[in-house]
């Protein structure tokens, strides 16, 4: 079943577009009507059923997912595949008629408890479907680590990819966690990272870019 998260309707007018339309630099503006997300899947192990959730600011600017079991670990308590968790999301984004859209920046938030000389990665590619993956951007955090740790993706202007205009073409995205327990010692201490905590309000925001499409 779809779940359907809608955004609030702006009383703003709707920006002008510059000139070059759907060919020229970014869209400055949001659009002023509702945009609609619907999440067809959620797989991964990072995201068992009914663990995340997606929501869209009132403003058009970003969608918000969160979770609350994504939690990646090695070492003392751990089983072998705890290393590594994953999220893939399958979302079709409903935007007003006329414009398209695209994912410019992502901002990821979560908490982690890293040994010394352990280390954790977080890694994010996003597509449309039967497009090729934009290039996949990722960070790594050293230990010692006790703290709530935020990564910042942004796409170059070039390389931002828009969804076509007037085709409907679902948006996947796909986020890893991973934790390496390098020269720490797996035998008597855990390391562990999540994109969500439980005693705090962490999650993923993903920024839109706007493109008003050309008249046809």
């Amino acid at each position: 079943m779809l779940t359907t998260i809608a955004a609030a309707f702006l009383t703003a007018a709707m920006a002008t577009a510059p000139a070059g339309g759907y060919g020229g630099p970014h869209f400055p503006d949001p659009p002023a009507d509702k945009i609609v997300i619907d999440v067809v899947t959620v797989n991964g192990s990072g995201c068992p059923e009914g663990s995340a959730a997606v929501a869209v600011s009132e403003d058009n600017t970003k969608f918000t997912v969160t979770y609350s079991k994504y939690l990646a670990q090695v070492g003392k308590g751990s089983t072998p595949t705890d290393f590594r968790k994953n999220c893939q999301l399958n979302l079709v984004v409903h935007v007003p008629q006329g414009f398209t859209y695209a994912i410019a920046s992502t901002d990821y938030r979560g908490y982690a408890n890293i040994q010394p000389g352990a280390n954790f990665l977080v890694k994010a590619s996003y597509y449309f479907q039967g497009m090729s993956d934009t290039i996949p951007k990722s960070e790594t955090f050293k230990g010692p680590l006790d703290d709530n740790w935020q990564a910042t993706h942004k796409i170059p202007v070039d390389q931002v990819v828009y969804k076509p205009c007037g085709e409907e073409r679902n948006f996947n995205i796909n986020t890893e966690l991973r934790v390496n327990a390098g020269t720490s010692d797996p035998a008597t201490t855990t390391s562990f990272v999540t994109m969500d905590s439980t005693d705090a309000d962490y999650k993923t925001e993903y920024h839109f870019s706007w493109k008003e499409c050309p008249e046809r």
